[in-house]
């Protein structure tokens, strides 16, 4: 770890003409940059100015409120009957002092809603949904007139299976035949203009590649963040030529790691710093163990906000936590960033 918390910045021209603020007509009103669109900017802009706080699980703050998300479709299931209680879920990461919130498109596919009866077009509307509804949960949330950002989550294909492979990756599928399956979603994803594309918990380097290759051309900018256990991804391949991947489109904007447990976080964030020069995302769980065969979570939480300053030295720009990790343990985090950093808090 660095002594200085000085980290690489990306090599980009100012409010980065790649990824322009989406039209009127696209964007919903009162989505983050507004009112004040000129003062807020683009993503790209805050990550730059950086760091930002993501949420944290979204599934155990829906088991928290009492939604029972067993089967395939696991949150997204909600998209199609519950969508008020993925927004009050957003809304609490909000007001914990989250700058960002992922959607509940992490297990959404195209698939997945066709072995439930939807087609797809009833998908796509799903897909777009959750980004519509990560916008209500900012607009409806306080402190107001603060930015508030939406990432539209999309899994690996394993999370489509609903079989636990999504820890393992390797599904004997080609890089192109992965592009195949990811590039519609993402294509519905980002009709409905999210700030970032969060391509997570990825458990695969080649997958990874697949997932770069289907951002491309869609105007959103993306972070690619791995399934990690120990210094390798969990397909086996070494983190340094994993993170590489983030180096082949520069759609991608961050790279880091997510769906691990804390104690894999400290050595991968400077290590996907040192490799790309990009930003760091990271966001850990909460340190007990998955048992997919059993699915259930076992052993001792181990998720700290103290672990943050050691992140933001290392190169972190984003920075939340991911399964089991709730808006308590974000407001901690939130108030630890403001402190490392001498900014305020929400007024």
């Amino acid at each position: 770890m660095p002594d200085s918390p000085a980290t690489p910045e990306p090599d980009r021209p100012p409010h980065d003409a790649r990824f322009p603020r989406p039209p009127d007509d696209v964007r919903s009103p009162g989505s983050p940059g507004t009112p004040d669109a000129s003062a807020t900017g683009t993503f790209t802009d805050a990550l730059r100015r950086g760091p930002l706080v993501l949420d944290g699980g979204l599934s155990n703050q829906l088991e928290a409120a009492g939604e029972r998300l067993d089967g395939g479709l696991w949150s997204a299931r909600l998209l199609l009957d519950r969508p008020e209680a993925l927004v009050a879920a957003h809304r609490a990461y909000y007001e914990a002092g989250a700058d960002l919130a992922v959607t509940a498109s992490y297990q959404a596919t195209f698939e997945g809603f066709a072995r439930h009866g939807v087609d797809r077009r009833g998908a796509a509307e799903l897909l777009r949904s959750a980004v519509a509804l990560a916008r209500e949960a900012a607009r409806a949330a306080v402190p107001a007139h603060r930015p508030r950002w939406v990432a539209a989550s999309a899994g690996p294909y394993g999370a489509m299976l609903a079989d636990g492979s999504e820890y393992r990756g390797r599904y004997g599928l080609t890089v192109a035949e992965l592009e195949r399956f990811h590039r519609p979603r993402l294509e519905a994803l980002a009709a409905a203009a999210p700030d970032v594309f969060a391509l997570e918990t990825v458990p695969d380097a080649d997958e990874a590649r697949a997932l770069v290759r289907a951002v491309r051309g869609l105007g959103v900018p993306a972070w690619l963040s791995y399934n990690v256990r120990d210094d390798r991804t969990r397909a086996g391949q070494s983190l340094a030529e994993a993170f590489a991947v983030a180096t082949e489109a520069d759609e991608v904007v961050a790279v880091g790691v997510n769906c691990c447990t804390p104690a894999d976080t400290d050595a991968a964030v400077a290590l996907a710093a040192r490799v790309t020069g990009k930003p760091v995302v990271v966001y850990p769980n909460s340190g007990e163990g998955w048992d997919a065969v059993r699915g259930v979570w076992t052993g001792p939480r181990r998720f700290t906000a103290r672990r943050v300053d050691g992140w933001l030295a290392s190169g972190a720009r984003l920075v939340g936590g991911c399964c089991r990790v709730g808006p308590a343990a974000i407001a901690e985090l939130a108030a630890r960033v403001r402190t490392a950093t001498g900014t305020p808090g929400p007024r």
